[in-house]
């Protein structure tokens, strides 16, 4: 089995196409040279062992690689892949049959991965076909919706928040992330391209994936490898917006002097860099977070960048050298995830796991899968998690899920 991938004259939407053949990755920023790649079918499945097995995951997909006439990262055979967030079990990766990719510079290319002849021009077909066919899954649209939290709000609250808030102030660590889970049943199934649509427009700068039934718009990238440039841009520290630019502006502003999430951000900043430094010739972090503006909450953001040493490490195996971050999962990690374990009372799934893809060379991005929804029939679970530290607030931090559960109901409830 190898790939072939030729230029492609046709611009197709790219964005439409992913969402409807269920492997969609997309990120708007100027610094990613593979702004969207969209897959059809599946050539080939490569488990994951974790956290131990990228390398050979990387070996696996670089023996699919053949004649490529584009170059560059997001060309050549192509795997997309979303992981649990628990760090120790198993992932898979998916390497379509075929993937459309479109670079920041207005390139596009087509690559097939199969056996014996490739066909560029029935790829493309089938492609087009794709665009052509229904937009989402046969039926009625959904008519009825009952939204359940399975632990009560107040429980989490006083259960799960408080207990490890104290814990934090006997000094057993220094942070936890807590995640509290929603439950939706319809009466007929979501449809998936309709969500991305949504989720696009309301989070124009956010990265936008779709893989099976996990999808999602994240703003935070865990780590992206092009060449030897190593890039993150971890979040953490949360305030609400408001419709009164007045308000909003203080409220961010607030958020650029808060003791406690300036505090949070830090310690996530000093894991990624202690987490980077071993595979770069040099890492560096912008000297002070800036303010990331969403359509419902501002983040305490920080851009981090550095040159990997050669040879270079592929973008599967930083992905497994950085997640869990503490923006994600807590400080120290270990303790931090005994008690996530402990305390939380469901099971995360894919929520804040690593969703990215990777090709032959170890180029790629992964980002981390909060804003996320997993839809199977006529479930859909998602999450929204908090950072709680000494100083938390049960009560506000529980309104602070509230605030950001609206990202993914104003895409799940659509009129």
């Amino acid at each position: 089995m190898k790939s072939l991938t030729v230029r492609l004259d046709a611009d197709l939407d790219l964005v439409a196409l992913g969402a409807r053949s269920g492997l969609l990755w997309t990120r708007p920023q100027a610094d990613d040279p593979v702004p969207v790649l969209a897959g059809i079918g599946r050539a080939l499945h490569l488990e994951v062992t974790r956290p131990g097995g990228a390398a050979e995951a990387q070996a696996a997909l670089a023996a699919l690689d053949g004649p490529n006439e584009v170059g560059g990262a997001g060309t050549g055979a192509v795997a997309f892949g979303a992981f649990p967030f628990d760090r120790t079990a198993p992932g898979e990766l998916v390497v379509p049959e075929i993937v459309v990719g479109r670079g920041a510079d207005g390139r596009r290319w087509l690559t097939i991965v199969g056996d014996g002849s490739l066909d560029p021009d029935g790829a493309l077909a089938r492609a087009r076909q794709v665009l052509d066919g229904p937009a989402g899954p046969p039926g009625p649209e959904p008519t009825s919706y009952d939204l359940r939290s399975p632990l009560p709000p107040e429980v989490w609250r006083d259960e799960v928040v408080a207990p490890a808030r104290d814990r934090i102030r006997r000094g057993e660590l220094d942070k936890v992330v807590l995640a509290r889970e929603l439950v939706l049943h319809t009466d007929h199934p979501l449809s998936p391209p309709a969500v991305i649509r949504t989720l696009r427009d309301s989070f124009p700068t956010a990265i936008v994936f779709r893989i099976g039934g996990f999808l999602g718009a994240t703003p935070e990238l865990l780590v992206s490898r092009h060449g030897d440039i190593v890039r993150a841009h971890p979040l953490a520290g949360t305030a609400p917006r408001s419709a009164d630019p007045a308000a909003d502006g203080r409220l961010a502003a607030g958020l650029l002097a808060s003791t406690k999430d300036q505090g949070e951000h830090r310690i996530t900043i000093e894991w990624l860099l202690d987490g980077l430094l071993p595979f770069c010739s040099y890492v560096d972090a912008e000297p002070e977070p800036t303010i990331v503006t969403l359509a419902n909450l501002h983040h305490l953001g920080t851009r981090v960048e550095g040159r990997l040493s050669s040879p270079p490490a592929s973008v599967l195996e930083l992905a497994a050298a950085l997640h869990p971050t503490p923006a994600v999962g807590g400080d120290p990690q270990g303790r931090a995830l005994e008690v996530i374990a402990e305390l939380e009372r469901a099971e995360r799934g894919r929520y804040a796991g690593p969703v990215g893809w990777v090709d032959g060379a170890g180029n790629g991005a992964f980002a981390v899968a909060i804003r996320s929804a997993q839809i199977d029939g006529l479930v859909t679970r998602f999450f929204a998690g908090v950072g709680v530290v000494a100083d938390s607030d049960p009560e506000a931090e529980l309104a602070e899920t509230r605030t950001k559960f609206r990202a993914m109901l104003g895409a799940l409830l659509r009129p």
